[in-house]
């Protein structure tokens, strides 16, 4: 379990999302640097994927139902659980085949 803060992105439809830490933070194993987890965030457990952003590091999209009256800047507790292999695909394994 760590502690995060919540953040509101910039792009169009303004999802929130809690930043990992980069110690905490999980390795890309699908496309588009996505990883499934179950996540919980203050006691409040789903299912969801942790995706890596060049710019803001490794996200945890963090939905209304699940931050109830927490917005950006404001503090969560967050635990991430394995949801499949963490197994990290080699490059010749995720080519398109043709």
């Amino acid at each position: 379990m760590f502690k995060a803060v919540l953040f509101k992105h910039p792009a169009p439809g303004g999802w929130t999302f809690a930043r990992i830490p980069e110690k905490h933070a999980v390795p890309a194993t699908h496309p588009w640097g996505r990883t499934p987890v179950y996540a919980t965030v203050d006691g409040k457990r789903w299912s969801t994927s942790v995706w890596r952003d060049r710019k803001y590091g490794t996200l945890l999209p963090v939905p209304a139902k699940i931050r109830g009256t927490k917005e950006d800047g404001d503090t969560v507790q967050v635990t991430l659980e394995p949801r499949g292999s963490f197994e990290v695909p080699s490059p010749s394994n995720t080519r398109a085949k043709r």
